[in-house]
C-alpha cells in the first residue's frame, strides 16, 4: 500500500524535529561542562536607562540660619555664661581724680557708672559679677549715699575705703551688707607703695570672694530678673550715623567723651581728650551701650557733697552701635531698675558692657552733652 505524500512528508518532519532537539540538549550540556568555572564569579552587565526627574515646583527654599542663642548668659552683659549666674556682684568705687589715673581692672568691669563726688570730680563705681578678672581693682575710695542706692538696685556688694557720714548713718540703719577697709574687711584690701596715698588703695576679685564668705555675707544674688533684657546681634538700629559724644560735668572740668569704633562696634573712652587707659593691660576702656542721664544734684554741705536723685524720671540719651535716641529713664523705687523708654516702649542694650553717665540737670540737661554726627550725605555735623 503507497502512503500518501503528506505522511512521508510528516514522518520526515517529525524525524528531524527529534534529532534538533536531541542535539541542542548535547551542546547544551557540553558548553556548561567546558565554561562554568565556581570560582569565577558570574557578571551582569545592565545598560541603565536614562531618567528625567521632573523639577520641583514651587522651588524648595533654604531655609535662613538661625541666631545662635546661648542657653545661659550673664545677667548684667547678656554675654554667654557656662552655666545660670546667682552670684551677687561687687560694686567698687574706685577714685577717678587724676592722680588716681590710670585705674586698673576697669576694663573688665560688666557696668561702670560715673557721678559727681565732692567739687567738679567724679567718682567711677565699677560693678564686676562674670569674675573673670583676678588682677587688681583700684584706687578705691569713700563711698556717698546715692552709690549706695546703686547697689540696692543691683543687689550688689558695696567695696569702699570710708563713707560721707550720710553714708555710714544709711548702712548703719539699714544693716546693709558692704566691705569696707576702714571699718570692717581690713584684710581684703592692700595699700600699692608705688603710688601715693590715698590713691594707692586696691583689692580683687579672690580676696572680695574671700571677703564674702569669711564675713558671713549672702553671696546669691535676688535681682537677676530686674536686669536689662538684650537685643539679638543683627538688629539693625534707626538713624543717620554717629561719630562721638562729649559729656561735661561742671564747666570745662571732668570733661569725657566716648568716640564710635564701626569695625569693632564699641564707644571707645577718652578722658581730658585723651584716652581712658587701664593699667593693668594698657588698653582703652570701650562700652557697647552707652546711656547719659540727667539728675538733680543739691549741695549738701561746705565740702561740697551731694545728693543725687536716682530715683525718679528724666530726660537720657542711649548711644547703640553708631546711633542715639533720645530717651526718658525712670526708676520708681531704689530696689527698681532703670527703665529707658522711648515712645513708650522700654529700650533694650546690645550684649556687652554698658556705662552710665549721670550728670545735673542744671542749668539744662542738653547743655552738659555734645554730641557729633554725620547725615547720609556724609557732612559732620
Amino acid at each position: 500500500m503507497r502512503k500518501s505524500t503528506y505522511s512521508i512528508i510528516y514522518a520526515t518532519m517529525n524525524k528531524s524535529l527529534k534529532y534538533g532537539i536531541t542535539f541542542g540538549a548535547a551542546l547544551l550540556f557540553l558548553s556548561s561542562c567546558s565554561v562554568f568555572n565556581p570560582a569565577e564569579p558570574v557578571v551582569t552587565t545592565v545598560t541603565p536607562k536614562e531618567i528625567t526627574v521632573p523639577p520641583i515646583w514651587p522651588p524648595v527654599q533654604s531655609p535662613a540660619p538661625v541666631p545662635k542663642v546661648p542657653l545661659y548668659v550673664w545677667p548684667l552683659t547678656g554675654m554667654p555664661a557656662p552655666a545660670p549666674s546667682l552670684s551677687r556682684p561687687f560694686m567698687v568705687m574706685v577714685n577717678n581724680a587724676p592722680q588716681a589715673r590710670p585705674q586698673s581692672g576697669l576694663s573688665y568691669a560688666d557696668v561702670m557708672y560715673e557721678i559727681l563726688a565732692e567739687g567738679e570730680i567724679t567718682r567711677l563705681v565699677a560693678v564686676y559679677q562674670s569674675k573673670h578678672w583676678d588682677g587688681p581693682i583700684g584706687p578705691i575710695r569713700s563711698i556717698r549715699p546715692y552709690y549706695i542706692d546703686l547697689g540696692k538696685m543691683l543687689d550688689a556688694v558695696p567695696v569702699h575705703a570710708g563713707g560721707s557720714p550720710d553714708a555710714y548713718a544709711q548702712l548703719s540703719a539699714q544693716k546693709l551688707e558692704h566691705m569696707d577697709e576702714i571699718t570692717n574687711a581690713g584684710r581684703y584690701f592692700w595699700r600699692e607703695p608705688t603710688r601715693k596715698a590715698p590713691h594707692n588703695l586696691y583689692t580683687n576679685i579672690e580676696m572680695l570672694e574671700s571677703g564674702i564668705k569669711g564675713r558671713g555675707l549672702r553671696e546669691e544674688s535676688k535681682t537677676v530678673q530686674t536686669q536689662p533684657t538684650f537685643l539679638a546681634e543683627e538688629t539693625v538700629m534707626p538713624g543717620d550715623r554717629l561719630t562721638s559724644v562729649t559729656i561735661t560735668f561742671m564747666h570745662n572740668s571732668s570733661v569725657v567723651s566716648y568716640r564710635y569704633n564701626p569695625e569693632r562696634r564699641l564707644y571707645l573712652r577718652f578722658i581730658d581728650d585723651m584716652p581712658h587707659i587701664d593699667l593693668s593691660n594698657n588698653e582703652q576702656l570701650t562700652a557697647t551701650n552707652l546711656v547719659v542721664i540727667g539728675a538733680d544734684h543739691i549741695i549738701l554741705d561746705n565740702e561740697g557733697r551731694r545728693d543725687v536723685k536716682l530715683v525718679g524720671s528724666g530726660a537720657g540719651y542711649l548711644f547703640q552701635r553708631d546711633k542715639v535716641q533720645s530717651v526718658e529713664w525712670e526708676r520708681a523705687q531704689v530696689q527698681d531698675t532703670f527703665h529707658l523708654t522711648q515712645a513708650n516702649q522700654e529700650a533694650s542694650f546690645f550684649p556687652g558692657k554698658t556705662h552710665w553717665i549721670v550728670v545735673p540737670n542744671s542749668p539744662t540737661f542738653d547743655e552738659h552733652i555734645s554730641i557729633s554726627w554725620e547725615q547720609k550725605t556724609g557732612v559732620a555735623q
